[in-house]
C-alpha cells in the first residue's frame, strides 16, 4: 500500500503539472502570437528578420502587460538558426534542434518548466529564477503554414508556488485515502485475528480438556487391565491351588478303590474315570498356567520374553527366537503386562495356525517409541483382527489401544505373519 500511495501521488502530481504548464503555455501562446505573427510575415520571403519587425517585436515586449513576465525571447528558423533574440549577441548563430523546438516545428506547443540546460540558455539560466519555456509555432496568415518558432521565457514565480500546494495537496489526498483504506484493512484484520485468537483459545481449552480426559480414560483403562491381569492371576492361583488338588485328590482314591473293585467292566470304568480325571487335571493346569504371571515388576522385558520363549518353545518343542533392541529397561508395569501378553496369544497363535513355524519375537524401543512383533512363517491366509475366532486378538487390541498404541496383523512379504504393536511409550509414563 505504501509502493502504490507513493505511485499513485507521484502520478497525480506529475499529471497536474503537466496540465497546468500545458494549459499556462497556451495561453501564453495564443497572446504572443496575437501580436508577434503579423510582424513575422518577413520570413515568407526572406531568412532575416526587417530592422523595422525587430524594433517592434522588441517593444511589444517590453511594453504589454506579459512583457513585465516574459525576460526573453529567441526566435527561431527550422534549421536552428536564430533570427532574433533578447540577446543579439546569439542573432545568426545555429544550435542543435531540441526535441520541443521539432515538435513546434509540426504546429504543437510545446512547454517546459524550470529546464534551461541548453546551450542558447546560458543567460536565463544565470538569472536564478524559476522559468517557463514556451516554443510557440509562428504561422503565415492565410495559409497557416509555420514559419517560425517563437521562444519566451516567462517568469514562473507563481507557478511554482501553485504546483507546489497542488502537490502537497494531491500528496496529502492520496495519503488520507491510503491511511482510510490500511484503517479499514487493519480493522478488518484485528477483527479477524481477535476471532482466530477467541478460536484458539476455545480450541486450546478443549485439547486440555480432551487430553485432560483421554489421560484419565486411559488411565482408567491401564487401572482396569491392571486388575483385570490380577483377578486373572487370583483364578489361576485357584484353580491351581483348589480343583487341581481336588482331581489329584480322587486320581489317588481312584487308585485305593481298585483292590475293591473285581471284575474287568469294573475295572474298565475306574480307567475311563481315572483319564477323564487326569485329562481334567491336565486341561487345569494348562489353564492356570496361560492365566498366571511372571514377576513382572522384578524382571526386565528382555528376560521375561527370553523365560516366556522357553517355556513355550519346551511346550511346543519348536525353536522361538527372540530379538531385543532397548535403550532403556524400565518400562511401565501396564506396558510389560500387555507385551507378555500379546507375546503369549501371538506365539498361541503362532503355533496352532503356522504350525509353529519361524516363531520370533522383536522388540524395539528408541527414543520413546516402542515396536513389538510376533512373526511366523505359516501359510495360512493373514485376515483382519475383528475378523479372528474368539476373543483372544480383538481383546489384545483393546488393552494396546487403551494404552494409545495401535495393534495389527500384517502379511510378511517372504510369507508369513507378523502382529505388529507401535506405542509412544512417553504418553503412557
Amino acid at each position: 500500500m505504501l509502493i502504490a500511495a507513493i505511485v499513485v501521488a507521484v502520478w497525480v502530481s506529475g499529471r497536474i503539472e503537466a496540465v497546468v504548464v500545458r494549459n499556462t503555455a497556451n495561453s501564453t501562446a495564443l497572446f504572443m502570437e496575437s501580436f508577434i505573427a503579423p510582424l513575422m510575415q518577413d520570413l515568407t520571403k526572406a531568412n532575416e528578420l526587417s530592422q523595422e519587425s525587430r524594433l517592434e517585436i522588441g517593444r511589444l515586449i517590453k511594453e504589454t502587460a506579459l512583457g513585465e513576465r516574459v525576460v526573453s525571447f529567441k526566435l527561431w528558423r527550422e534549421d536552428g538558426l536564430l533570427v532574433d533574440a533578447s540577446n543579439t549577441e546569439l542573432v545568426g548563430q545555429r544550435f542543435e534542434v531540441t526535441e520541443n523546438l521539432r515538435l513546434a516545428w509540426t504546429g504543437n506547443v510545446m512547454a517546459d518548466f524550470e529546464d534551461t540546460q541548453d546551450p542558447e540558455d546560458v543567460a536565463e539560466n544565470a538569472l536564478g529564477v524559476p522559468l517557463m519555456e514556451v516554443y510557440s509555432p509562428i504561422r503565415e496568415i492565410g495559409s497557416g503554414r509555420v514559419i517560425a518558432v517563437a521562444e519566451f521565457y516567462e517568469i514562473a514565480t507563481q507557478l511554482k508556488s501553485d504546483l507546489i500546494q497542488a502537490r502537497l495537496a494531491s500528496w496529502l489526498a492520496v495519503a488520507v485515502l491510503m491511511a482510510a483504506i490500511g484503517g479499514s484493512l487493519f480493522i478488518i484484520v484485528l477483527r479477524g485475528s481477535l476471532t482466530i485468537d477467541r478460536q484458539l483459545a476455545a480450541l486450546q481449552e478443549m485439547s486440555t480438556k480432551n487430553l485432560s480426559l483421554r489421560r484419565r480414560v486411559q488411565g482408567a483403562a491401564v487401572r482396569f487391565s491392571a486388575m483385570n491381569d490380577s483377578a486373572l492371576q487370583q483364578i489361576g492361583t485357584d484353580l491351581h491351588d483348589g480343583p487341581a488338588q481336588m482331581m489329584g485328590y480322587a486320581a489317588l482314591r481312584i487308585d485305593a478303590l481298585r483292590g475293591h473293585i473285581s471284575g474287568a467292566q469294573g475295572q474298565a470304568e475306574l480307567d475311563a474315570v481315572e483319564q477323564a480325571i487326569r485329562s481334567a487335571m491336565t486341561e487345569i493346569r494348562n489353564m492356570s498356567r496361560g492365566l498366571s504371571l511372571p514377576d513382572i515388576d522384578r524382571k526386565s522385558m528382555s528376560a521375561l520374553l527370553d523365560a516366556l520363549a522357553a517355556s513355550l518353545s519346551e511346550r511346543f518343542d519348536v525353536p522361538i527366537a527372540v530379538f531385543v533392541e532397548m535403550d532403556r529397561e524400565d518400562l511401565p508395569r501396564a506396558i510389560k503386562l500387555c507385551l507378555y501378553r500379546m507375546a503369549r496369544e501371538g506365539l498361541n497363535n503362532g503355533w496352532r495356525h503356522a504350525d509353529g513355524k519361524g516363531l520370533a519375537l522383536r522388540l524395539n524401543v528408541q527414543e520413546g517409541q516402542l515396536v513389538f512383533s510376533v512373526l511366523d512363517e505359516g501359510e495360512a491366509p493373514a485376515t483382519d483382527i475383528d475378523a479372528t475366532e474368539g476373543l483372544g486378538l480383538a481383546g489384545l487390541r483393546d488393552r494396546v489401544e487403551s494404552l494409545g498404541g495401535q495393534l495389527s496383523l500384517l502379511r510378511r512379504r517372504l510369507g508369513g505373519h507378523e502382529l505388529r504393536m507401535t506405542l509412544d511409550i512417553r504418553e503412557v509414563e
